[in-house]
Formats: C-alpha cells, sequence, structure tokens
C-alpha cells in the first residue's frame, strides 16, 4: 500500500476536504515544527504560572460552578482524570469511527494552534492515534455545545487515557485490552490537559464537516439533475439567460445558471425563445383566443433552478467559512498567550456560530429536497410529464409499476427533511446550575445537519435514477456537451427500470456511485 498524502497540523489551515480525508483514511498527519514551538511556549508560561500558585481555572480549580474550589498541588493531575470520568456521560448510538477519527483530528488541530497549554507528548499521541485509525467509540447523545463538546471529547479523552471503548479496524475494543495488544502505553495527564481535550467544539466541527462535505456534492448532482429536467422536457434557454440573472445578481443564483447553461451547452433539446413565436402563431384559430400546446413557460421546478439553489449555494459557502473558521480556532478555556504574558479566561468554547450555520445547512437541505421531490413527481405524473409513460413504466401499465413504489421515498424523506429544517440554536436551556445560562445546542444542529444531508442523498439518488429511466424514452441522442457525458458516464451503470429486480438495489448502487465515489470530480462542470 502507498504512503498516504500527509496534512500538516498547525491550526491555521485545516479545511473541510482535509477533515474528511483524514476521518475516512485517506490522509495521515503530522505536526508543524513552527507550531510546536508555540505549544512548548505556552506550556513553559503556564507551568511557571503554576510554580507562581497562580489561579487558574480548570487547573488548581475545579469546574464549572465549582470554580470557587481550589484545589491542592498534589490532586491538580487527579482533577483532569475525575473530569473525564464524570462527564463521559452520553448516551445513544455511537458516531461512525470515521466521524470519531475527524472529531480527535480537530481537537488536535486546535491544540496545535498553541494556545492550550499541553505538553507536546499529547499531541505525539494524539497524532500516533489518528494516523494508527484508533476511533473513540463516542455516543452521539449528550452535548449541549456550549463549554464545547464536554459529553463527545470527553469520551475522546478516556481512549486517550486507555479507558471506556474504542474502534479499530472495523471492530470495538475495550481499549485497555487494545491497547495492551498494539503495546500502546495510555497517556498521564498532566494538569490542564483533560480540560484542554474536552473544553472545544471539535465534535459539533467534525460533523459539520461530513455534513457541509455532503452538502457540496448533493448541490453539484443538483445542477446536474436540473439541466437533465430543462433537456428532457425541452425547457426554454431564456430563464438560464446570464442578462436575467445579472439583473438579480445573488452571487450563488448567478453561479447555478453558469453550471447549468455550461451544462446544456451544445444541446439539440433546448427550446429557443426566438424559435417559439412562428410555432405558436402556427396554432393560431379565429375567434378572440386560441390555445397552444407549446409551454410558453416552464414549471418552477424547472425554470426556478438558479432561483431556488442560490440560498443553497450560499448558505453551503457561508457554513464552511464558519465550519473552517472553527476548525482552526482556540476554542477551550482559559486560553494561554505566552507573548502577552496572559493567561485569559473567557468563552471560545461556546458553539452558538456551528448551530446557526448547521441550522441553515438543514434549510437548505430541505430545499434541495423540495426542488428535486417536485421534479420526480412531474416525470411520474401522467397529467404532467408532458407523454412520457406514466410513473416511467417501461412495460405493460397496471400490471408493471415503474417508479411508483419509489417515489413515496423521496415524499416522505422529503417531509422528514422539512421537519429537521426547524432550528435548534435557538433552543437554549439553562443547565450546570445555570452556570451555562445560555447554550447553544451546535452538536444538536451538526447532528441534525449530518442527518439532513444523509436523507437528501436519497431523493437526489431517486431523482438521477427517474431522469436515467426518461431518458430511456426520449433526448438522450440530443444532450449537450456536459449532460451528455454525465449521461454516458452514469448510463454504464443504469438498466431500465422494467419489474424483474428488487428497486432497493438499484437506489443502493446508485448512492454509493453519485455520493461515495469522485465520478463527478473530473467532469467539465463548472464549480469553485
Amino acid at each position: 500500500m502507498s504512503k498516504r498524502p500527509t496534512i500538516f497540523l498547525n491550526g491555521s489551515d485545516l479545511t473541510i476536504e482535509d477533515i474528511v480525508a483524514i476521518g475516512v483514511g485517506d490522509k495521515q498527519v503530522a505536526l508543524d515544527p513552527a507550531a510546536l514551538k508555540r505549544c512548548q511556549a505556552s506550556r513553559a508560561f503556564l507551568e511557571e504560572e503554576v510554580a507562581a500558585r497562580r489561579i487558574i481555572y480548570g487547573v488548581n480549580t475545579s469546574y464549572g460552578p465549582m470554580c470557587n474550589k481550589i484545589i491542592n498541588d498534589a490532586e491538580i493531575e487527579a482533577l483532569q482524570v475525575n473530569l473525564i470520568r464524570s462527564h463521559a456521560a452520553g448516551l445513544g448510538d455511537p458516531l461512525k469511527p470515521y466521524v470519531s477519527i475527524a472529531i480527535m483530528a480537530v481537537r488536535l488541530n486546535t491544540l496545535v494552534k498553541g494556545y492550550s497549554g499541553v505538553r507536546v507528548e499529547l499531541l505525539e499521541f494524539m497524532k500516533e492515534m489518528v494516523n494508527r485509525g484508533i476511533a473513540p467509540y463516542i455516543p452521539e447523545c449528550g452535548s449541549v455545545g456550549a463549554s464545547g463538546d464536554l459529553i463527545h471529547l470527553a469520551h475522546l479523552s478516556l481512549t486517550i487515557i486507555g479507558e471506556g471503548k474504542s474502534y479499530y479496524d472495523d471492530e470495538l475494543h475495550d481499549t485497555a485490552a487494545l491497547f495492551a495488544k498494539l503495546a500502546i502505553t495510555p497517556m498521564r495527564l498532566s494538569f490542564k490537559e483533560g480540560i484542554a481535550l474536552m473544553n472545544g467544539t471539535s465534535a459539533m466541527t467534525a460533523l459539520a464537516a461530513f455534513a457541509l462535505f455532503g452538502a457540496k456534492k448533493l448541490l453539484r448532482v443538483s445542477c446536474v439533475t436540473g439541466a437533465f429536467a430543462l433537456e428532457i422536457f425541452g425547457g426554454i434557454d431564456d430563464a438560464f439567460d446570464e442578462d436575467l440573472h445579472l439583473l438579480k445578481p445573488h452571487p450563488g443564483q448567478l453561479q447555478v445558471a453558469e453550471i447549468i447553461r455550461n451544462l446544456y451547452a451544445g444541446s439539440g433539446n433546448i427550446t429557443l425563445r426566438k424559435d417559439m413565436h412562428e410555432q405558436i402563431r402556427g396554432h393560431e384559430t379565429e375567434g378572440p383566443v386560441f390555445e397552444t400546446s407549446i409551454n410558453v413557460q416552464d414549471v418552477y421546478s424547472i425554470r426556478c433552478t438558479p432561483q431556488i439553489l442560490a440560498p443553497v449555494l450560499e448558505a453551503i459557502e457561508a457554513a464552511t467559512r464558519v465550519v473552517e473558521t472553527e476548525a482552526n480556532s482556540s476554542n477551550d478555556n482559559p486560553i494561554i498567550v505566552p507573548e502577552k504574558k496572559k493567561i485569559i479566561h473567557g468563552g471560545n468554547f461556546h458553539g452558538q456560530s456551528i448551530g446557526f450555520v448547521m441550522d441553515s445547512l438543514c434549510m437548505a437541505m430541505a430545499t434541495l429536497c423540495n426542488l428535486s421531490e417536485r421534479r420526480i413527481n412531474k416525470f411520474l405524473d401522467r397529467n404532467l410529464n408532458e407523454g412520457l409513460p406514466e410513473f416511467l413504466i417501461p412495460g405493460t401499465l397496471g400490471l408493471t409499476m415503474g417508479f411508483m413504489g419509489a417515489q413515496y421515498l423521496a415524499t416522505s424523506t422529503t417531509a422528514e427533511n422539512r421537519q429537521l429544517a426547524n432550528p435548534v440554536s435557538t433552543n437554549s436551556i439553562s443547565c450546570n446550575a445555570s452556570n451555562q445560562d445560555v447554550v447553544s445546542m451546535g452538536t444538536v444542529a451538526a447532528r441534525k445537519a449530518f442527518k439532513s444531508v444523509s436523507n437528501a442523498k436519497h431523493v437526489v439518488t431517486l431523482e438521477v435514477l427517474t431522469d436515467l429511466q426518461a431518458l430511456s424514452f426520449r433526448n438522450a441522442d440530443r444532450l449537450g456537451t456536459g449532460t451528455g457525458r454525465i449521461y454516458r458516464i452514469l448510463n454504464q451503470e443504469f438498466a431500465v427500470y422494467d419489474n424483474k429486480r428488487v428497486f432497493h438495489d438499484d437506489l443502493v448502487k446508485f448512492r454509493k456511485l453519485l455520493f461515495s465515489s469522485q465520478i463527478f470530480d473530473d467532469l467539465p462542470v463548472y464549480w469553485r
């Protein structure tokens, strides 16, 4: 096996794509030497302050509302372990191992930034955990996202000290037994290190990164399905005219319109506005009114694709900026700034920014599903599908059902995503004896977004199959340059659905093809 590419963590430039690649094991991590020097300076200053008997939260004080309880120097290491064990109190299904590894990598990146006061030994240990693919067992429920992801990161910290459970090679192990088998000596945490591991936003940030990674693919595929629908129904060109969109210049709208224009360029399926006038006049009859069978305008799910997907694109871009800022921030408490001789007590652990953009991402995914589901319905309803077979049935109508049953998947999942679009970051509940009196619910929002993106993949997968089935009846030979190339790639894996196999199997195959591969990465689709 060839050596994996290496990402040097320095606390400054970790991207969404990096987080995902590290989590799934496509890349490994190393620690930037300059960053390690900052970490050493931060630790040295903290040690000086402890030796000078300064009172420092979480170092020689207890936690939360008990911060006025000062801890004897002989017990300050025990304090860290007690914090971890008491806060490892999550329940629910565990996060996927690849998400847990990503959480470890994000936490490592924030600590490597150099303002948390931890020892280099801890950073090196975490690096080895990430690179060896040892994933902490982290239950999904527990974080209120205000003093960071205390519950989630406590479970992560259990693995570091050799306790709890961990995944390795896709199997769940008792961590102590796993470490013994792999000849790994657990970390003995020094002062500040337990709270530095736990007091941050790394769980919500890693979950958000995976949600955004999927959302970006969904948006790209949704542009493709928009172009397919336009061509299958012989849509009219001027709804995508650049001059139209320049007069309402939302950045996302301009981008989506350009992507779709580029996809259908060279098409023989598009109806040109300039050719329609004479065609429609050819239907003219005597009397004050005559009716034409030619569409003067397309339905909104085709014509308004740039306007509908504009805020989706912009929400994804805004969320990406926020999540990458968070992933490269110092978000524990207190913060050690040695060059200014400061130990600063504050609230960088609060996850309101992540919560807000993850709620927005859920709205974006619901919007994308609304569009996709309506286009699917147009293809299947014989009253709307402009001459295509009912439910896209290739055989005997009534004896075979075509896409009838599959439509329920899109309808129910779209409804679920509408419910998930309700915000949770506004649902603050005071806790921790009212010390945490305003909380972000950022991790709940990120989990919700992760689920919403997964649901949206179900809907868009069905839409792609619907497009391919429709193209088996008409217009495939006149597709544009971009849509034609994408069609030929997808059609190699597609077989017309004729009721001779279970529909579920087609959905599983194409969901994996669309979202767990790089099928669109080298295609001539404008994307930035």
